[in-house]
């Protein structure tokens, strides 16, 4: 022979059986039942879904601009009570069509007019983290 192990022949079992969480085969077997896929959200839910999303975007903001100690204008604040209560009552915060999207919540300038507030509370924290790093080296 050209080649010899040196060490002796172990052999190939395991020294503990496969352990597994689950049995590897299901025990309904034929009786078990087909799942279905669940059934797409109506446009009522999809809706109110919408409305959640904007309202909590809207809390959002106000609650970011109270953490970071930004003081929002009476005009951002005003601004964003308006449009909560609009959304929490007619759900959505505008009655024009040529302003926003049928079923959105917010018409365009309002959601530009949100996301300003928003970057205008991460800049205003931003710099004032900042200043304070300054401050402290």
């Amino acid at each position: 022979m050209a080649f010899k192990s040196k060490t002796p022949a172990k052999g190939l079992r395991q020294k503990t059986p496969l352990q597994t969480k689950k049995p590897l085969q299901s025990k309904a077997g034929f009786n078990a039942k087909p799942t279905t896929p669940a059934a797409p959200p109506s446009p009522l839910d999809q809706k109110k879904a919408l409305q959640r999303q904007t309202l909590r975007a809207l809390e959002r903001a106000k609650k970011a601009a109270a953490e970071a100690g930004v003081d929002l204008s009476d005009w951002e604040s005003e601004f964003i009570d308006g449009v909560t209560e609009r959304v929490k009552t007619y759900g959505r915060a505008f009655a024009d069509p040529d302003k926003g999207a049928m079923n959105g919540t917010l018409s365009m300038l309002q959601g530009q007019k949100l996301r300003e507030i928003r970057k205008k509370v991460k800049d205003k924290a931003s710099k004032s983290a900042l200043e304070s790093d300054d401050e402290t080296r």
